[in-house]
């Protein structure tokens, strides 16, 4: 009998097999592939080390840096720089993100940044929402029909849409606005317009940064976690797949392929159920670094990056960070060098190698392509010959839809949560919790 089994050791199993050893249980923690920390990895490109996927976490509440730290790395909690990001809109025009918004809905709708990106006409219109009744819009089953009928189509497509894309990897009409904006609706019933919501948000959120980072990346996390499992003595199996989860058992067949029935009290998975059928396919995402000696980017002409309009023309990528702009500390370790990271969409039968950081050569098509979209959106040149690195990561979206767990097991991570760092801590460590006083 063992006290409880955690399948999927991503960020969300080894949180969840921690905290249950902390506590006195017997942890067995079982993963498939060879290595922890699911996307939360690092990866070295052109001999630096970074973050393969996540180089930031949300700081809409304190769950991660509480985390950090417990593990010992609260004096390397770090802000990002203050440039902050640019826009792409549809027509490839970029601009800087207006500074008053959330998820690029203004607060301030006739505020010159705002007027650069969206022009008077449709600001003005936007300004509108001060007018209209408090219960206009409120119930809307999305958040673009929340902005679209309080502020306009326009200020939807050039504003919110690419932040949201960005930032979700899903259209502001395809989200439930609870669930991307807690408390936006009830504000706007108090506030009596979307635009005083916003500003009562953002008044009422922790002063600082939306994000924040660890200085040497977040997968110093994962180093932390893994080093605990050690300490309180889990029984970490790795190359060892589920081919079963019930309630009270995991069946798993090992790297020898013997199956194997686990007993135990508890049963946590941070996978999907292998027995249950999926409804759909997740979406693919590809992330694109490149490492490149261009001095023209010292300046950070574009910010730490730029957020881009799902149809904007002759750019592909939906965003690329300027990692080196955005971290103080990563410029000191590139040495002059920068650092840019592009992510994709992929269509889901493209994503092969899942999880797996694969080197690039700067002339074939991804390599081209990368540097041809960073030059489109940094409004820098960036030949071949400066790329002095490049690798791409590509994973699939959160497998909600057929994330079905049986009856009696817990669910966390990616597949019961959804993407972010702050949720799945947050949701990790509340559901072990029931578990621990269940």
């Amino acid at each position: 009998m063992t006290d409880a089994v955690v399948v999927g050791g991503g960020f969300a199993g080894l949180l969840a097999a921690r905290d249950l050893a902390k506590a006195g249980v017997h942890v067995v923690l079982v993963e498939a592939s060879g290595a922890l920390g699911g996307m939360v990895r690092r990866h070295t490109v052109a001999g630096i080390d970074l973050d393969m996927a996540a180089d930031s976490f949300a700081t809409r509440t304190d769950a991660v840096a509480t985390l950090a730290i417990e593990l010992g790395l609260g004096n390397d909690l770090v802000d990002p720089d203050p440039r902050g990001a640019w826009l792409m809109t549809r027509d490839g025009r970029t601009a800087k993100m207006p500074a008053t918004g959330l998820l690029g809905i203004p607060g301030t709708p006739m505020a010159a940044d705002v007027i650069a990106v969206v022009g008077q006409r449709a600001a003005f219109r936007a300004q509108m929402d001060s007018l209209l009744p408090s219960p206009i819009g409120a119930r809307a089953q999305s958040l673009g029909a929340l902005v679209r009928t309080r502020m306009g189509a326009t200020v939807l497509d050039d504003l919110v849409t690419p932040v949201v894309a960005g930032v979700h990897s899903t259209h502001p009409d395809d989200l439930d606005p609870d669930r991307v904006a807690p408390g936006l609706r009830a504000a706007l019933q108090r506030e009596g317009s979307l635009a005083r919501a916003v500003i009562a948000l953002r008044e009422r959120a922790t002063a600082g940064s939306a994000v924040q980072g660890i200085r040497g990346g977040i997968v110093r996390l994962v180093d932390e976690l893994v080093a605990d499992l050690a300490t309180w003595g889990v029984d970490v199996r790795l190359h060892t797949r589920a081919t079963a989860i019930e309630r009270a058992a995991v069946t798993v067949t090992g790297p020898d392929g013997a199956s194997e029935r686990l007993v135990a009290d508890h049963v946590v998975a941070a996978v999907p159920d292998p027995e249950r059928q999926r409804v759909t396919t997740p979406a693919g995402i590809e992330l694109v670094t490149l490492v490149v000696d261009q001095p023209a980017l010292d300046s950070g002409p574009r910010g730490t990056g730029v957020l881009v309009h799902p149809d904007a023309t002759g750019v592909r990528a939906k965003a690329i960070t300027h990692a080196t702009a955005k971290w103080p500390w990563l410029a000191a370790t590139a040495e002059g060098r920068h650092v840019l990271r592009l992510s994709y969409r992929t269509p889901a039968a493209d994503v092969a190698d899942l999880g797996t950081s694969l080197p690039v050569d700067p002339t074939d098509a991804t390599g081209v392509r990368a540097a041809t979209d960073a030059a489109a959106l940094l409004g820098v040149p960036i030949p071949p010959a400066q790329v002095m690195g490049a690798a791409v990561v590509r994973w699939h979206g959160p497998d909600t839809v057929g994330a079905g767990l049986a009856e009696g097991v817990v669910g966390i991570g990616e597949a019961a949560n959804g993407r972010g760092l702050a949720g799945i801590v947050g949701t990790t460590r509340s559901r072990i919790q029931d578990l621990l006083g269940s």
